[in-house]
C-alpha cells in the first residue's frame, strides 16, 4: 500500500523513440532516420502456399495488375499534447497539509523532461535517443502511421497484440459520427456525412471499388501489421458475417494458413429484425505471427450448474454417503451444507492393457473390467480413489466421481454468449463502439502486463481503455478528429481499480516495482483423478482476469501523448504519371472552388457581412493560388487566396509561406486561407507589410466541395465563412491569474452557419500554464461540453475513494477531500488559479464538438 490514494501505472523500464513536437515540425529532417521517404513490402509475403487457394479481386496487384510490392510514403509523427490524468486530478483535491513543492515538476518528469533537451541537440536526437514510455493516441491514416513506427522509430517486432476493428464492408455508406456529443448517424443521410478531410479521403480510398477496394485496404494494413508483431504476437480482426469468409482467406495469404489460431463468435445484441434468420453475433479472427511460438494465457469462466462446461453435474452426494441423480433439477437447486454436487467420468483408457496394467478391480465386492483398454491408474491409485469415496458403479461400469468444486471454473472456448449481459453496460459514446469484454479477452489471452498493444482503428478508444485497465502499453490511431477527441476525453476521465502488483506484495520499494512482473492474481486448485490417485498436490491455475484489488486506492490512466501525422505529401519519381492525374484533379477542384467563391462570397461570422468577388483569377504560385477582387465602400479591393489541400488540414508552414508571399507582393489588404480543416496552431492575424498591413483570415469551406459525389443531392451553393479565434481573457487577482473562455466562432457544417462568440459548442478546453513554445503539456482540462450527470458521478466516485482511509504522518492527520470549487470549475469556462510570474506564457487549446481545434498563446 502506498501513500498515494490516486495513482497510475508507469512503465518505468520501457522506452520509446524520441520524436519532435508539432511546434518542432521539420527539425527532424537532420536525423539520418528521416532520410528514407518510402517503404515497400511484398504483396505476397507467404511464398510457400502449399495447397492453399488464393483470393482474387479487382486491382489486387494494382490498376495494371502488375504490382509486386506495397509502397507507402514515410512521414513523421509529431507530439501535439502531453496528458497526465493523475496530475489533472491533483487539482481537484484539497490536502490538509503543506502542498508538495515537487508537484509543479510532475508532468515534466513523466514526459522525459523534453524541456531539458538543448535546442542545438534536438535535430540529431530525434529517432536516435530513447525517452520514457508514454502511451500514444495518434491522428492519421493507419497505414502511414504504422509505416512511420516501423521505419522512423524502428518498432519492427515490438508489438505483442494488434486488434483491428475495420469498417465491416457491407453497405459502403459514407456516414460517420461528426459531433463528439451526438451518436445519431443515419446511413445514406446527407446530414451524417463527415466534414473531416482525412475521413473523406479514407472513405474514398476504401470504397471506390466497393468490396474490392476494401480488401486492398485491409490487405495493405495487415502486411504492415505483421512486421510490427513480436515472434509470439497475435493479430485479431473483428468482422461481421457478411465478409468473414473473405477476410479469413485474406489473412491466410498474409499470415499463412498454418498460423490460424481461432475464430471467436461473440454476441452483439439480444435481438435483430430481419426477414430471414436473425444475425446476433460478430466474429473475431485470430492469427499468430508464428503459431508454434504464440503467447497464450488460458482464461476461465466460473462454472454454473446446468450451463456450458458444467451441464454434466447432475448428481448429488449427501453427508451419509447416499447418492442421487437430480437430472435437470440440479441446475437450479439450492444445495444444503454438506451436500456435494458431482458428475461421473470415465476411469478407463482406450490403450490396450500391457505389462502390470490392472485388468480387473474389485469394488464393493464386485469385479470390474476395463474392457479392451486399461484403467487410467494403477492398483494403488484405484484403492486410494475407493478410500476417498471417488468411485461409483453404474451397472457393470466403474466410474470416477468428479466433484463440482474439484475445479470450479471451465476453460473459455470460442463461443462468447455473455458479451451482451456481462456487466459492462456503460453507455456508448461512439456510434460504432466495440464491446469491451470481447477486446479484454483477446488482450488477456495473448499479452502480459507491460506488453505493447496496437489498435489502428481507434474509434472511441476501447482497446486503449482496456489496455490501460490491465497494465498494457498501448498505441492507437484513427483518421477522425471526432473519434480521437472522444477517446482522449474517455481516457482523461477514466478510473480503474488498483490491481496489486507482485512487487508491491513482496514489499519492494515503489521505485523498484516492475509492471512486467505482473499482478497478484487469484488462483484456484485443479483436483484431478491423477492427483488423487498419486497423492500429488493439486495444480494451481492462475485466473488472469481476476487480479487482487486494493479498494482503498483509485487508479487513473497513465501518461499519454496525442500525436499527429506529417501532413505534406512527398512525391516519388516513379509516381509522376499518377501525380499528373492528381494535378488534373486538383485543377478541377480549384476551378470548382473558385466558381463557388464567386457565387457565394465569403461570410463574416461575427458581423454577418459578406464579401462578394467580381472575379477570381488563378496564379502560378505555390503559396498564393489565386487573386480575387471584391467591392467595399472604398471601392474595389484585392485579396490573395491560398487554397488548402483537399484531404488534409492546412498546415502552419503553408500559412507562413502564403503570408511571406503576400507580404512580398505588397498590393493586397486581405489574405484568405481556404481549408476544410486547420492545424490547431494556425491563427487568424493582422500582418504588416511595406505599405501598411493586411488581414489574414482562416476561411472554412463548406463540406459540399469535399463530398462531391457522396451527397444524395446537391445544395445550391457552397459557402465560405471566416472562422474567428477564441475570445480568451486573462484575469489578474493579486498573485494569481486565471484563463477565461468567453466565446468561439464555430462553424456548423450541418446547419451551414457560424455561431459567433458562442460557448455552447465547445467540447472541452485545455491549458498549459507554463508553455515553453515547443511542447504542449496539458496541466488543466475543462469538460464544459460533456454530460453534467456523468461528471457528478465521477466526482462522487473520487470523493468516496478519497474518504475511505486516513493516515498519520509525523503526528499530523492527512485527509484528502474533493475540492468542490475546483470540481465546479472543471465544468466551466474559468481555469484554476495560476501563480503569476513575469515572462510566463500560457497556452490555451479549445476543441469544438466537431473536433476542430484552435490554440492561442497568452502572456500576462
Amino acid at each position: 500500500m502506498t501513500d498515494k490514494k490516486i495513482d497510475s501505472l508507469k512503465h518505468a523500464n520501457a522506452k520509446r523513440t524520441r520524436i519532435p513536437s508539432q511546434e518542432e515540425a521539420g527539425c527532424e529532417q537532420g536525423s539520418p532516420a528521416a532520410r528514407k521517404t518510402e517503404a515497400t513490402w511484398p504483396l505476397n509475403p507467404v511464398t510457400q502456399r502449399g495447397q492453399d487457394p488464393e483470393l482474387y479481386w479487382l486491382e489486387k496487384y494494382g490498376a495494371a495488375d502488375r504490382d509486386e510490392h506495397l509502397e507507402v510514403d514515410i512521414r513523421s509523427l509529431y507530439r501535439s499534447e502531453h496528458i497526465a490524468p493523475e496530475k489533472l486530478i491533483q487539482r481537484l483535491y484539497a490536502l490538509r497539509r503543506e502542498t508538495d513543492h515537487q508537484a509543479d515538476f510532475f508532468v515534466d518528469e513523466l514526459f522525459a523532461n523534453y524541456k531539458d533537451i538543448d535546442e542545438l541537440d534536438k535535430p540529431q536526437s530525434y529517432y536516435q535517443h530513447a525517452d520514457r514510455w508514454a502511451n500514444r493516441l495518434i491522428q492519421g491514416d493507419s497505414l502511414m502511421v504504422m509505416a512511420s513506427l516501423l521505419e522512423r522509430e524502428g518498432m519492427k517486432g515490438q508489438v505483442q497484440m494488434i486488434y483491428i476493428d475495420p469498417p465491416y464492408g457491407i453497405k459502403y455508406n459514407s456516414n460517420w459520427q461528426i459531433r463528439l456529443n451526438d451518436r445519431n448517424v443515419k446511413d445514406g443521410d446527407d446530414a451524417s456525412l463527415s466534414g473531416e478531410p482525412e475521413v473523406i479521403k479514407a472513405f474514398r480510398d476504401t470504397w471506390e471499388l466497393g468490396i474490392h477496394s476494401y480488401l486492398s485496404y485491409l490487405r495493405d494494413r495487415l502486411l504492415v501489421v505483421k512486421e510490427l508483431l513480436t515472434e509470439s504476437g497475435s493479430c485479431f480482426v473483428q468482422i461481421s458475417d457478411e465478409n468473414v469468409h473473405l477476410v479469413r482467406c485474406l489473412m491466410d495469404e498474409v499470415f499463412g494458413s498454418e498460423n490460424f489460431c481461432g475464430l471467436m463468435s461473440f454476441k452483439k445484441t439480444t435481438s435483430a429484425s430481419t426477414n430471414l434468420l436473425a444475425s446476433v453475433s460478430d466474429y473475431i479472427i485470430w492469427y499468430a505471427k508464428f503459431r508454434d511460438a504464440v503467447k497464450y494465457r488460458q482464461l476461465y469462466l466460473d462454472k454454473k450448474p446446468g450451463e456450458a462446461g458444467a451441464s454434466q453435474y447432475t448428481w448429488v452426494q449427501y453427508p451419509d454417503g447416499t447418492r442421487k441423480n437430480l437430472g435437470l433439477d440440479a441446475s437450479g437447486a439450492s444445495l444444503p451444507d454438506g451436500v456435494v454436487l458431482f458428475a461421473h467420468d470415465n476411469i478407463t483408457s482406450q490403450r490396450p492393457a500391457q505389462g502390470r496394467d490392472v485388468r480387473s478391480f474389485v469394488f464393493q465386492g464386485k469385479a470390474y473390467s476395463p474392457g479392451n483398454g486399461t484403467f487410467k491408474t494403477d492398483l494403488g491409485g484405484l484403492e486410494k480413489l475407493a478410500a476417498a469415496n471417488r468411485l461409483m458403479a453404474l451397472g457393470n461400469t466403474l466410474r470416477f466421481v468428479r466433484h463440482f468444486d474439484d475445479f470450479p471454473v471451465s476453460p473459455l472456448t470460442n463461443l462468447w454468449s455473455d458479451t451482451v449481459t456481462s456487466g459492462f453496460s456503460d453507455a456508448k459514446i461512439y456510434v460504432v463502439q466495440t464491446h469491451q469484454l470481447a477486446i479484454q479477452r483477446c488482450t488477456l489471452m495473448t499479452t502480459d502486463p507491460g506488453d505493447l498493444v496496437l489498435d489502428p482503428t481507434c474509434g472511441s478508444g476501447t482497446t486503449a481503455h482496456v489496455a490501460e485497465q490491465w497494465g498494457r502499453r498501448w498505441i492507437t490511431t484513427d483518421t477522425s478528429r471526432v473519434a480521437l477527441n472522444i477517446a482522449k476525453t474517455r481516457l482523461m476521465t477514466a478510473s480503474y481499480p488498483w490491481y496489486t502488483l507482485q512487487d508491491e506484495k513482496k514489499g519492494l520499494p515503489r521505485e523498484h516495482w516492475d509492471l512486467r512482473h505482473g499482478f497478484l492474481y487469484k488462483t484456484v486448485q485443479r483436483i484431478t483423478l491423477g492427483s488423487l490417485a498419486n497423492d500429488e498436490p493439486p495444480e494451481e491455475v492462475t485466473l488472469y482476469d481476476q487480479p487482487a484489488v486494493d479498494r482503498g486506492k483509485l487508479r487513473v490512466a497513465g501518461p499519454f501523448t496525442v500525436e499527429t501525422l506529417q501532413s505534406y505529401e512527398p512525391l516519388a519519381p516513379e509516381d509522376v504519371e499518377e501525380a499528373s492525374l492528381d494535378h488534373d484533379r486538383m485543377e478541377a477542384f480549384q476551378e470548382r472552388v473558385f466558381e463557388h467563391l464567386k457565387a457565394a462570397g465569403v461570410k463574416n461570422g461575427a458581423r454577418n457581412e459578406m464579401a462578394v468577388f467580381a472575379r477570381v483569377d488563378t496564379l502560378p504560385d505555390s503559396a498564393l493560388h489565386a487573386e480575387g477582387y471584391y467591392d467595399t465602400a472604398e471601392g474595389e479591393q484585392k485579396a490573395y487566396i491560398h487554397l488548402g489541400p483537399q484531404f488534409a488540414p492546412v498546415s502552419r508552414q503553408a500559412v507562413n509561406d502564403a503570408v511571406k508571399a503576400c507580404r512580398a507582393r505588397g498590393d493586397a489588404q486581405w489574405l484568405l486561407i481556404l481549408g476544410f480543416a486547420f492545424e490547431s496552431d494556425v491563427e487568424s492575424s493582422l500582418q504588416t507589410q511595406r505599405a501598411g498591413s493586411f488581414r489574414v483570415d482562416k476561411v472554412r469551406m463548406h463540406d459540399d466541395l469535399l463530398q462531391a459525389g457522396l451527397t444524395k443531392k446537391d445544395r445550391k451553393a457552397a459557402t465560405f465563412v471566416t472562422i474567428g479565434e477564441p475570445d480568451i481573457a486573462l484575469l489578474r487577482d493579486d498573485e494569481t491569474i486565471r484563463v477565461e473562455i468567453r466565446g468561439l466562432d464555430l462553424y456548423d457544417p450541418i446547419r451551414d452557419e457560424v455561431r459567433a462568440r458562442s460557448v455552447a459548442d465547445i467540447a472541452y478546453w485545455m491549458v498549459d500554464d507554463d508553455y515553453d513554445g515547443s511542447s504542449f503539456m496539458v496541466r488543466q482540462v475543462f469538460f464544459c461540453g460533456g454530460d453534467q450527470d456523468e461528471f457528478d458521478k465521477w466526482k462522487r466516485g473520487l470523493s468516496d475513494v478519497a474518504k475511505t482511509r486516513t493516515r498519520k504522518k509525523l503526528e499530523n492527520t492527512l485527509k484528502i477531500e474533493i475540492d468542490d470549487e475546483a470540481f465546479d470549475r472543471l465544468y466551466g469556462f474559468v481555469s484554476h488559479p495560476i501563480p503569476f510570474r513575469a515572462g510566463r506564457r500560457v497556452a490555451v487549446r479549445v476543441v469544438s464538438q466537431f473536433g476542430e481545434e484552435s490554440t492561442k498563446v497568452l502572456q500576462p
